[in-house]
């Protein structure tokens, strides 16, 4: 028994129909990258607790790193479904190496487009573009996850200079990144978006260890200590928390189409091993226990696909909020990491290999599950829209 290549994914309801060839063309692009670059050495990257050396740079070279981007900013200037199947293609592959593009996109090049200066557009974003450089994103604190509000990282007013001080946690690149877009409260307690470079004294990023998910990408801290930012690096276009959580639309919308990748990758193993492993001399996908769980899975993904495209077509028409993008990251990462841990039991004791996804998904998932925002949250935000009732 043997992991084959993934050559097709599941189109139960003839959705590819509803694609442009150019959503098609990009989306076999990635699969065949992932294919060739990743599949060989993401088992050994989360076994050994190491990146994909050279991973940021790749990326860029295909497209894959803020691609939504306009072009004379080094981006592709491709609509918000191509975004959604990149990420999908990427987090079948492994969702360490659709976190980089994720956060390189929707986290530090999505909010430099939005809010930043005409200079800090033509400074940073064709070399975040092309993975020449490395971002990261500081909102979380180690006292302040879910209510961002709260946060304490602040920043004075020093005449020609502003001084930072603070801390963020669990920064996916952190230890890699050359800047870091950094949210954090003025001496008026507004939140404010600072682009803060690797260079500046004071800062620094320690690395985060001995962690049992996303184990293929490197997660750390962004600590503050007395660092001058020049004020040309204050982002100039928003006040306020509509900065971030802007970002954080972006990026969970880009997970609600991630995740289907994983979902797929452990079905179709799932459907393969069920075909060829046999027990009381037929294939285990011939028992109705074994049936059932693969259509469910089927299902399943069939309706997240369902949700992610039309999403894909509000998010293009501008008209795709919030509430609606929580929904669609809530249900879709649930729905990926119950296909893997069920995936993993279709498999037996073989699930827990190496050889085989299920448990490597089944782990990075519980990552995904809590960040941009709990599982928990989600949920709330959608009662919040139904009721008019903040229950937080």
């Amino acid at each position: 028994m043997s992991y084959y290549p993934l050559t097709s994914i599941p189109d139960y309801y003839g959705i590819d129909a509803l694609l442009t060839e150019e959503h098609k063309l990009i989306r076999q692009s990635v699969r065949d990258w992932v294919e060739s670059f990743v599949m060989p050495q993401i088992d050994q990257a989360a076994q050994n607790h190491t990146d994909i050396p050279n991973l940021m740079r790749e990326l860029g070279k295909i497209g894959a790193l803020g691609p939504y981007i306009p072009v004379e900013y080094g981006g592709s200037g491709l609509d918000q479904i191509s975004y959604g199947l990149i990420m999908q293609e990427l987090e079948r592959g492994d969702s360490a190496v659709r976190s980089a593009a994720s956060v390189q996109s929707s986290l530090v090049m999505f909010p430099i487009n939005e809010f930043g200066s005409e200079e800090q557009k033509k400074k940073y974003l064709p070399k975040l573009a092309a993975g020449e450089m490395i971002g990261s994103f500081g909102l979380t604190e180690p006292n302040h996850g879910s209510d961002p509000s709260s946060m304490e990282t602040y920043f004075k007013d020093m005449g020609d200079h502003y001084l930072l001080n603070g801390a963020k946690m669990w920064i996916t690149n952190s230890p890699l990144c050359d800047i870091a877009v950094v949210w954090a409260k003025n001496e008026e307690g507004k939140v404010q978006g600072l682009i803060v470079e690797r260079e500046m004294e004071g800062f620094t990023t320690p690395e985060t260890h001995n962690k049992w998910s996303l184990r293929a990408s490197k997660t750390g801290e962004l600590v503050f200590n007395d660092v001058k930012v020049p004020k040309e690096n204050l982002l100039p276009g928003v006040t306020g928390l509509k900065g971030p959580l802007s970002c954080l639309n972006s990026a969970r919308y880009g997970i609600s189409w991630g995740v289907i990748g994983a979902a797929i990758d452990c079905y179709c193993t799932a459907v393969q091993y069920a075909k060829e492993r046999k027990q009381f001399g037929k294939p285990i996908g011939s028992y109705q226990l074994q049936q059932k769980k693969l259509a469910e899975f089927l299902t399943e993904i069939t309706k997240a696909q369902l949700l992610c495209l039309q999403l894909g077509n509000l998010k293009n028409a501008h008209k795709a909020s919030p509430a609606q993008i929580s929904m669609a990251k809530r249900n879709n990462v649930k729905m990926a990491i119950d296909i893997a841990r069920e995936s993993r039991q279709i498999l037996g004791g073989m699930g827990i290999m190496g050889e085989f996804p299920m448990m490597r998904h089944a782990a990075n998932l519980e990552s995904v599950i809590t960040y941009e925002g709990t599982h928990d949250v989600h949920l709330l935000i959608t009662g919040l829209d139904i009721t008019g009732i903040n229950a937080f």
